[in-house]
């Protein structure tokens, strides 16, 4: 029996056999480019090539070009990597603990404290995708699979299947070797072309294709102060017994909820305090810049520094870069013609450079405003004059940005990134996206204070990160200190908020495939009320209910 197929890659409709997978109906209608492709979706929702397809439906293929192709791609390859460790030691843990240095960071340690050899992992790596052995995808009683892996000795991914109650679940295997991903694979070993695995302090770093230039890999970066938070919280998540959503859920359903918000709400408040002390002792600081991407809590952060700097005897005294842009006439363009406000070439650097000059020589000025209706910087009547104790704060997209200050002495500036750096896992081998938990974050602003939906917000996420990519992260690491916002809690406290949104999010729209994934993410996660937040909490920024204004 005959179904019809709509391939969006190319427009056209195909009949193809009822029951046939993606890899096959990929091989009738497009076989010059199944080489390239990974993966695929099936009415907007992601799909591995082995899936079949028994109705009617419309269908995309994609290679490692879209950020779900490269998913798969990154899953697939962590897939190989943790069988070629059980195939090498016995007693190793293996744990994907951060996103940095355009790759991943993996502890993988010997129960006698050994460092496991990369180029022997590679070996046996290169082995495996030689071999282009299947994943073979099963489904069995929860209770089966959580046996399975006790036997396996994975411990977070029993905890994490108990603490979700489910009847049912899904796993794969590779060579007999059980894991889950909790995403598409691609069919087999084979489809892995190029990645790299190299030496990184106490781990691996686990490097992976350009999806711009696929016979390429992303260049290694040097990330120390970023992998030092992660590390810091690994350290107390580990001393808390918090280190996976499977530890959280068991955590929370014990009546522990609100000792894992207060620790955490009091550990991130002892950052603050502890960078307001060392601002205030370095006796020259009288600017601070903070940067960071979208939805990462950078206007309460700033606000709470700025009371732990009060509390310090000194005046925090904020500047607004958005008083700074020039006239809309003189305002570039981006590609598609529109006003192009997030380039730093919409400032007026030399005037805010002559401005901060005269405040720190100890004159006053007038600060501009700039009026968003009429497009024109204009007198705002507001003079400002420093005082021995005030420190200017300066909050936004550029604050990192050398070119903003650089005619202003080093010695005066203290600069900030802030970050939402998830450090919470799904499990040892399933790190969560920072970007989908700042995207969440949004998702919840959006709605409840710009009226936006959420398929508006994930609509609109790419553009958001990659102006990130070009005027945030190539600074993060030339600051004085990093601020985490993350809150090991708080994927617990959004999900009662953001899924009623995402499922909000219609079928036929492309957004839904992003909606879609969130959804399954966040239904591993056990929901917390939200009333045991702190007010001055940065995850209240979101949620709503802050002590402070925006």
């Amino acid at each position: 029996m005959k179904i019809t197929i709509r391939c969006i890659n190319d427009g056209k409709s195909y009949q193809v056999s009822e029951g046939a997978s993606l890899l096959d109906i990929g091989h009738q209608i497009m076989p010059d480019k199944m080489s390239e492709i990974v993966v695929g979706k099936v009415n907007n929702r992601v799909a591995g090539l082995t899936a079949r397809v028994y109705n009617n439906s419309d269908i995309e293929f994609s290679g490692i070009a879209s950020p779900y192709g490269m998913r798969t791609y990154t899953r697939t390859l962590l897939f190989i990597l943790s069988k070629a460790v059980g195939n090498l030691y016995k007693g190793v843990s293996v744990s994907v603990e951060a996103p940095i240095s355009n790759g991943y960071y993996i502890c993988l340690r010997h129960s006698h404290g050994r460092l496991v050899d990369s180029a022997d992992v590679r070996k046996e790596m290169d082995k495996l995708i030689a071999q282009n052995l299947p994943f073979v995808q099963q489904r069995k009683p929860a209770d089966e699979v959580i046996a399975m892996y006790e036997r396996a000795g994975m411990t977070s991914k029993v905890k994490l299947l108990r603490s979700t109650g489910r009847l049912y679940t899904t796993y794969y295997t590779l060579d007999g070797y059980p894991d889950n991903y909790y995403g598409a694979l691609c069919p087999s070993t084979g489809y892995i072309k190029l990645y790299g695995l190299e030496n990184y302090y106490d781990g691996l770093l686990l490097r992976l294709p350009d999806p711009a230039v696929p016979n390429k890999l992303k260049p290694a970066i040097k990330q120390e102060k970023m992998l030092e938070v992660f590390n810091t919280y690994h350290r107390l998540q580990e001393l808390g017994g918090v280190r996976t959503i499977g530890d959280l859920n068991e955590v929370c359903a014990q009546g522990y909820t609100n000792d894992v918000i207060n620790v955490w709400e009091a550990f991130q408040e002892r950052q603050i305090c502890h960078m307001a002390e060392d601002i205030v002792a370095k006796r020259t600081i009288k600017m601070v810049l903070v940067a960071g991407p979208s939805s990462s809590g950078k206007t309460t952060f700033s606000k709470r520094l700025s009371v732990q700097l009060m509390t310090c005897g000194y005046k925090p005294v904020p500047i607004s870069l958005d008083d700074y842009f020039v006239p809309r006439a003189q305002t570039p363009r981006d590609e598609k013609g529109d006003y192009d406000y997030e380039t730093i070439e919409a400032l007026n650097l030399p005037l805010l450079a002559e401005q901060l000059q005269q405040l720190f020589e100890g004159k006053e000025v007038e600060l501009p405003r700039y009026d968003f209706v009429t497009g024109e910087s204009v007198p705002s009547g507001k003079h400002l004059k420093l005082l021995p104790h005030d420190i200017v704060v300066i909050e936004g997209i550029h604050a990192l940005n050398p070119r903003l200050t650089e005619t202003i002495d080093d010695l005066y500036k203290y600069k900030i990134y802030v970050s939402a750096l998830t450090t919470i896992q799904l499990d040892n081998h399933n790190y969560i996206s920072p970007s989908d938990n700042r995207l969440m974050r949004r998702i919840v602003r959006d709605a409840q204070f710009r009226g936006s939906s959420a398929m508006d917000t994930i609509r609109r996420w790419p553009s958001v990160r990659a102006g990130e990519r070009k005027w945030i992260i190539p600074f993060q690491e030339n600051v004085d200190v990093m601020f985490n916002s993350a809150l090991v809690y708080e994927l617990a406290s959004l999900r009662s908020q953001v899924m009623p949104l995402l499922e909000m999010v219609p079928e036929n729209e492309p957004e839904y495939y992003e909606a879609f994934r969130l959804l399954k993410l966040l239904r591993y996660i056990n929901p917390i009320k939200i009333f045991g937040t702190p007010q001055p909490s940065l995850l209240r920024e979101f949620l709503g209910g802050s002590t402070f204004k925006y």
